[in-house]
């Protein structure tokens, strides 16, 4: 089976996924540069079916992987959002979606007490994919500013010129509120840091 095959079978599957029951975090990175544009926090949720070989982040895809998702954390990620110098949110994998239930009190918060608050996520559900749902998944998708939409594909991944806060080659950064506008996706523009 080749990567195209196993990539076109494992979206179509997505389709079907629920949403997680149990929700735990993986990790939590404050104030770091690689997940988005600025500097940015990023909430790293588990449970991913995706299964991407070549996975940077293999034990996150475990549903019961990492710490129960807390009060306090949520507290401390709107203090450390609230800094001067902090663009964003980045929801990160695992795969976001799958806990949007969980997710969308979060990024409405985030919404309301800071706004101006860029929030991006990466996923491996495909923006195609992501418009079948009617659930917290298309309410999650609506609060974005950025989604980073597609499987990682290890055979499209270049090491010598890697696309700006992408994984591989086929993966794309959409700006979602043009994207919801015109109805297709469009293709977010990273402001260069050098120019």
């Amino acid at each position: 089976m080749t990567y195209h095959d196993r990539v076109a079978r494992m979206d179509h599957r997505s389709r079907t996924w629920a949403q997680t029951d149990v929700f735990r975090i993986a990790d939590y990175k404050p104030f770091q540069t690689l997940d988005g544009e600025g500097l940015r926090c990023s909430l790293y949720v588990s449970y991913c079916p995706f299964n991407c070989l070549g996975c940077y982040n293999k034990a996150a895809q475990k549903k019961g992987y990492g710490t129960e998702y807390t009060p306090e954390l949520e507290d401390r990620i709107l203090g450390d959002l609230a800094g001067r110098h902090v663009a964003g949110l980045t929801l990160v994998g695992g795969e976001p979606f799958l806990s949007a239930r969980y997710l969308l009190p979060l990024v409405r918060r985030i919404r309301r007490e800071l706004p101006g608050t860029t929030i991006w996520a990466y996923s491996g559900y495909t923006w195609e994919a992501l418009q079948i749902f009617t659930d917290e998944r298309r309410d999650l998708l609506r609060e974005l500013d950025v989604l980073v939409d597609g499987q990682f594909i290890r055979e499209l991944r270049d090491e010598t010129s890697p696309p700006a806060f992408a994984g591989s080659s086929n993966q794309m950064l959409i700006d979602v509120p043009a994207s919801l506008s015109t109805g297709h996706p469009v293709e977010h523009r990273v402001v260069s840091l050098t120019s």
